[in-house]
C-alpha cells in the first residue's frame, strides 16, 4: 500500500497531465510486453507489437537491454522517467543523458538489489552509453508506440474531461475519491494499491496525476521521494478491446463497424477531431455516425466554442460492457517475441 499525504496547500496543487507522457508510455508498453496479465485489453497493440518486435535486431535490442532496465518489477530506477518529459520526449531523453552520473550509479545499486540489474548495468554512469540507451528508447517509441499516439492522446484527453468534470461537481475531493478502483480518498490520505508498503509526504509539493494508456490496474510512483511527487494511473474504468475482437462482431452487425468503433472510442469521451483521428475518417464522417449514435440514444455532445465532446449514456456503456476474459499468473519479466 502507498499512502499518499496531503496537507492544504497540496490539495490545491493537484494537477493532471495535459498529454501522454511518452517515457512513462514506454515504461508501461514494456511492462505489457512482460506479462499476460491486462492482454486482453491491449490485443491489438500486442499482435502488432509483436510482428514488429519477432526475429529483429530492434526486439532483440528490447529484450537484453530495455527490459533488464525498466523490468516490471517493485523497483524502477526513476532518472529513466523524468519529470521534464512532461514537456515532451525529446526533453525527456535530455534529462536522461543529462543525469548526474552519482545519481545513475545509486539507482543501479538499486536495481541490482531490488529487482535484479544486468551485468552491463554499471556503464549507465558513461555519458555515451546513456545516449546510446535513449537511442533505443527512441527506435522501440517510433516503432510500437508512436503509431499508436492518437489513440493515447484520446484516451488521455477523455480522462482529463472526466477528471475537470469531477472536480467541477464535488472539487479536489471528488477529484481523488474517483480516480480508480486501486486509490482509495480517506482525507487528507490518499491509499493507492501498490507493489510496496510506503509512506509518500507531499509537504507542500503537489501532486502530478499522470493517467497513462499502457498502465495497467496498479498505479506507479517515483522510488526517491525527494523528487516532485507524481502519480501514473491507468486511465478511468475497465478499458475494452478493440472493435475488431471476435466477441465484439454483434455490436458492429447492430451498428455497423465504423459506428461501434467510433462508439468504443467514445469510451472515456472524445472530442470530433480526436475521434476522426482514432477512426481514421474525415470530420464530415465523424458528424454523420455521432448524428446517428446520438439519435439513437446511445451518446451525448457538447459544444464549447469551436470544440464538441462526444460522451456516452447510461445505455452506450451498457452496450459496451463485457466480462474480461480470464488473466492467468505469469512469471515477472517474461517476453513473447
Amino acid at each position: 500500500m502507498l499512502r499518499v499525504h496531503f496537507t492544504p496547500e497540496d490539495l490545491a496543487r493537484v494537477r493532471v497531465a495535459s498529454a501522454p507522457d511518452p517515457l512513462w508510455e514506454i515504461t508501461c508498453s514494456l511492462h505489457r510486453l512482460q506479462t499476460t496479465r491486462g492482454r486482453w485489453a491491449f490485443a491489438e497493440w500486442y499482435r502488432e507489437t509483436r510482428a514488429t518486435l519477432t526475429g529483429t535486431p530492434l526486439g532483440d535490442a528490447v529484450r537484453r537491454l530495455l527490459v533488464p532496465v525498466l523490468p516490471r518489477a517493485p523497483y524502477l530506477p526513476d532518472f529513466l522517467t523524468p519529470f521534464e518529459a512532461a514537456d515532451g520526449l525529446e526533453r525527456g531523453f535530455a534529462a536522461i543523458i543529462d543525469t548526474p552520473p552519482t545519481r545513475v550509479a545509486h539507482e543501479m545499486r538499486m536495481l541490482d538489489e531490488l529487482s535484479g540489474a544486468p551485468a552491463w548495468a554499471p556503464r549507465l554512469v558513461e555519458r555515451t552509453t546513456r545516449e546510446e540507451l535513449v537511442k533505443l528508447l527512441r527506435a522501440y517509441h517510433e516503432a510500437v508506440v508512436a503509431p499508436h499516439h492518437d489513440r493515447i492522446c484520446a484516451a488521455i484527453a477523455g480522462e482529463r474531461a472526466l477528471c475537470a468534470r469531477e472536480n467541477l461537481d464535488a472539487g479536489v475531493d471528488g477529484l481523488l475519491a474517483g480516480l480508480s478502483p486501486a486509490m482509495r480518498w480517506q482525507p487528507p490520505v490518499l491509499n493507492v494499491d501498490y507493489v510496496v508498503d510506503r509512506d509518500l509526504y507531499l509537504n507542500g509539493r503537489g501532486l502530478r496525476l499522470v493517467p497513462s494508456y499502457f498502465c495497467w490496474h496498479q498505479p506507479i510512483s517515483l522510488a526517491d521521494d525527494t523528487l516532485q511527487p507524481v502519480l501514473i494511473y491507468p486511465v478511468h474504468g475497465t478499458r475494452l478491446p478493440s472493435s475488431a475482437d471476435p466477441s465484439d462482431r454483434p455490436l458492429a452487425a447492430l451498428l455497423g463497424r465504423t459506428r461501434a468503433a467510433a462508439l468504443r472510442s467514445l469510451a472515456l469521451g472524445a472530442t470530433s477531431s480526436e475521434l476522426a483521428r482514432s477512426l481514421g475518417v474525415s470530420p464530415a464522417t465523424v458528424a454523420h455516425h455521432t448524428a446517428v449514435l446520438r439519435e439513437a440514444g446511445l451518446i451525448i455532445s457538447n459544444r464549447r466554442h469551436n470544440t464538441v465532446l462526444h460522451t456516452l449514456t447510461p445505455l452506450g456503456a451498457a452496450m459496451l460492457r463485457r466480462r474480461p476474459a480470464i488473466e492467468r499468473a505469469e512469471p515477472v519479466g517474461r517476453v513473447e517475441f
